[in-house]
């Protein structure tokens, strides 16, 4: 269902986020993400000059290469646009990200490595969601390669980590009961306090 109509408006900014997955031949995964930010108007900058209608402000892309266990083997990241000379500053420290994986706690790995003034806002927001681009990528995949090869189903696998996050996803509800009949109405293990 669309939006409901708005009200009358100039349409002032764009920000576009492209996030793509990949497999490689060597068995790792690429996740890329990109993000761009324009104006529909000339932004008036007092450092570089006007910045006519539709000129990136910025634009920035990161490839994260995953392993299957979603851990950042490699790291690369590009800002062909900024608003600042210094925003090149913000690609080196992305190097921190090898070794981190991608799952919980993701977020506060990010903060821990590159939040504040150790890196960039939006390098940072595109590491943010590029997990869920990851997740999205990875195990989907490796399910359709196993379905392929005629191997069965992993034995005592728990629930996927996506169940009991989402109110579609819910434990007790019908999505689950339709594809993870074995999860419906599954209750994780309470920690003994």
């Amino acid at each position: 269902m669309p939006l409901p109509a708005p009200q009358a408006r100039s349409h002032l900014h764009t920000r576009a986020v492209v996030f793509r997955g990949y497999h490689r031949e060597d068995g790792l995964w690429d996740i890329e993400a990109e993000l761009t930010d324009t104006k529909t108007y000339t932004l008036d900058r007092f450092e570089q000059g006007d910045l006519p209608p539709g000129t990136p402000l910025h634009g920035m892309a990161i490839r994260a290469t995953v392993d299957d266990h979603l851990t950042i083997r490699e790291i690369a990241s590009s800002m062909d646009h900024t608003p600042f000379g210094e925003c090149q500053q913000g690609t080196d420290p992305m190097q921190q990200m090898v070794g981190v994986t991608m799952g919980p706690g993701w977020r506060q790995a990010i903060e821990r490595a590159l939040g504040g003034i150790r890196g960039c806002t939006h390098l940072r927001e595109l590491l943010f969601n590029m997990a869920t681009a990851a997740y999205q990528t990875i195990p989907a995949y490796r399910d359709r390669l196993r379905r392929q090869a005629g191997l069965p189903e992993p034995e005592n696998a728990g629930p996927p980590y996506h169940l009991g996050k989402c109110i579609a996803w819910d434990f007790d509800g019908p999505v689950v009961q339709r594809h993870y009949p074995k999860f419906a109405g599954w209750q994780p293990l309470k920690r003994q306090g």
